[in-house]
């Protein structure tokens, strides 16, 4: 999809993405601290599913499981030298999912460590984008990022690679719209667009009922078009390490239209979300 393209299709109406996929590859019984890029493609099934029921649910984006299919992510389980092979097959798993009814993104994500250089960073979302853009994706997105270098790097990598493809860039950030590696999400938001980022936003850390200020003045500051995929609420953590959200579909997809009515125009939930929740907001819009 060329940026022109993005651009003509976000104009005409809001663009619903999907929900959680590492939430509820868990629930499906992927354990915790495995590889998870290797256990989707030895167990393709839970992903198949539940990016097929997203779809059902009105998705119109399904964003590719490689969210840590880079080298730094995967040497840690000896696969630095598989980027190019699971980044495709990957791709190629949600393409199936999506049945030609959908689009499908390549994801890069935080590599979660803010003592990289600039120059690192950019040499491993290179590598990264060159295997989502050989794999076919119809756009980039650059989710959960901590820092507006990383998310700069990011984006660079990108445009290096496919020069006219669409790319999204969503920063994880407090209620007050802080960043994780300092400063804030506006500074950050303004310098990526000035890079050239087609939808700069927000996803994961809170839920929908604490950004509606940071997504209006998001739509406030900058002309592209504001993503917004929080999680379904702040979680609760019981005794053994697992996450539980209480945000109900309906509640989520109420608090996802007062972010719509903010500015954001490309819409979707992170941790904890469903398709049902995805289906109740698909609903409400």
């Amino acid at each position: 999809m060329t940026r022109e393209e993005f651009a003509a299709r976000i104009s005409q109406a809001p663009l619903l993405m999907d929900g959680a996929t590492g939430s509820n590859l868990m629930k499906a019984g992927m354990p915790r601290g495995v590889c998870a890029e290797r256990w989707i493609l030895e167990h393709p099934q839970p992903l198949l599913a539940l990016q097929q029921q997203y779809v059902a649910a009105g998705s119109q984006l399904l964003i590719a499981p490689t969210f840590t299919a880079n080298r730094i992510y995967l040497a840690q389980h000896g696969l630095e030298d598989q980027v190019a092979s699971l980044n495709a097959a990957l791709v190629a798993l949600s393409r199936q999912a999506a049945g030609g009814k959908a689009l499908v993104a390549g994801d890069m994500a935080t590599l979660g460590r803010a003592d990289l250089s600039y120059e690192t960073m950019l040499e491993v979302y290179t590598e990264q984008a060159q295997a989502l853009n050989a794999a076919g994706v119809d756009l980039f997105v650059v989710e959960t990022l901590m820092g507006h270098e990383e998310a700069v790097a990011a984006l660079e990598a990108c445009r290096m690679t496919a020069e006219d493809k669409a790319v999204c860039c969503s920063f994880s950030v407090t209620a007050d719209g802080m960043l994780y590696f300092g400063g804030n999400v506006y500074d950050a938001a303004e310098q990526v667009e000035g890079f050239g980022a087609d939808a700069v936003g927000v996803n994961c850390s809170v839920g929908p009922d604490q950004l509606e200020s940071v997504v209006r003045t998001l739509h406030e500051r900058l002309s592209v078009p504001i993503l917004a995929k929080p999680n379904a609420g702040m979680p609760q953590i019981d005794e053994a390490g697992n996450a539980h959200y209480a945000m109900t579909p309906p509640d989520f997809a109420r608090q996802m239209k007062k972010l719509q009515e903010a500015g954001a125009r490309l819409l979707g939930g992170c941790c904890g979300t469903t398709p049902e929740d995805i289906a109740a907001l698909r609903e409400i819009l």
